[in-house]
């Protein structure tokens, strides 16, 4: 079985690892990376892509991966307020690596629609070769149920670029809760846009009093955007979902549920979510110790994490397939 991972990272080329999430995180990086941590610090961008190309090329299960940045925060003015030193890659960037190593990525555009000449962007890295899009709306503290992203919603049908929308709690970066949640997926539903639910619903800590509730493997617990998520892929054509970071604990515990709802496994995409580190040893789901250990054994994290969803999802799951409905020309090459 070989697949097309639709959910992987660009980092911004000024990342230095210097946050406290990244100063703690950087030799889970390296390791994951096969990359030594001294290069990932002292050239963390060019250390960061060459590794990851390298571990895409080398990986038994992940032929390519669809890459992306996200764009900075714009005001309503549309100057830009923020820029995230480690998330937030440029499109020239994306576009430059993925020529850099054609066979293991494929470019995806993120635009701000606050951004100036936003439908212009969406025009130009389209013809440059980008295959999808990006909305980290939460970060950039944008409503897409707003009428004013019609435009925006009619340029990605136009190129018919599907759409990727982060769905869940956001824990790496600035986020407005109001904006994670699945009613954002609405309008651009009803416009006909190819969405992607980024991250099932899934990982909001909501039981504060009892926060065992939170990693509880009881369906009653997981977060109801999930299950709205559900209904809504066996509701509308042009809906899917991704599994890109489900291995973080508050979503792990899912996995086996979702893997008994076959009504949506059709809908259903591989995705990982690269860079964001995940463990195996420990962790929600159910896999057993001895499992655990085998596939925590695995070097490669493209294949260490496709290695639990086959625990889950077999080689003969649509889930591995289903990019081809989206990325058909991509899928045939």
């Amino acid at each position: 079985m070989q697949t097309i991972d639709i959910h992987t990272h660009l980092l911004n080329r000024e990342v230095a690892f210097d946050r406290p999430f990244d100063r703690a995180a950087v030799h889970l990086f390296a390791r994951s990376l096969g990359a030594d941590p001294r290069a990932l610090k002292q050239q963390p961008y060019q250390t960061y892509i060459e590794a990851m190309a390298r571990a895409v090329a080398e990986s038994n299960y992940v032929r390519k991966t669809c890459l992306f940045g996200v764009d900075a925060r714009f005001d309503e003015q549309g100057r830009e307020v923020d820029r995230d030193r480690t998330v937030c890659a440029m499109n020239e960037d994306v576009v430059a690596v993925a020529a850099s190593y054609p066979d293991q990525f494929i470019p995806f555009l993120s635009v701000n629609p606050r951004r100036p000449g936003a439908l212009d962007l969406i025009d130009e890295f389209a013809e440059r070769g980008c295959r999808g899009a990006k909305f980290l709306q939460n970060y950039w503290g944008v409503d897409l149920n707003s009428e004013q992203l019609i435009p925006y919603y009619e340029k990605l049908k136009q190129h018919r670029l599907p759409l990727i929308v982060h769905i869940g709690s956001e824990y790496t970066i600035h986020s407005y809760p109001s904006y994670e949640r699945v009613e954002m997926l609405d309008l651009p539903l009803g416009a006909g846009v190819t969405v992607i639910a980024a991250h099932m619903g899934l990982g909001r800590y909501e039981h504060k009093l009892r926060a065992w509730r939170n990693l509880s493997r009881q369906p009653c617990y997981f977060d109801r955007d999930y299950f709205r998520l559900l209904e809504m892929l066996t509701q509308y054509q042009n809906l899917y979902a991704d599994i890109s970071a489900i291995l973080a604990p508050f979503r792990a515990r899912a996995l086996r549920h979702l893997s008994e709802q076959q009504q949506v496994h059709e809908k259903i995409l591989f995705g990982s979510d690269f860079p964001v580190p995940f463990t195996v040893r420990h962790n929600s789901f159910d896999l057993n110790k001895a499992t655990r250990r085998r596939i925590a054994q695995i070097e490669n994290p493209f294949d260490r994490y496709t290695a639990v969803m086959l625990e889950y999802f077999p080689a003969e799951s649509p889930i591995y397939r289903n990019h081809t409905k989206l990325l058909s020309a991509v899928s045939e090459k």
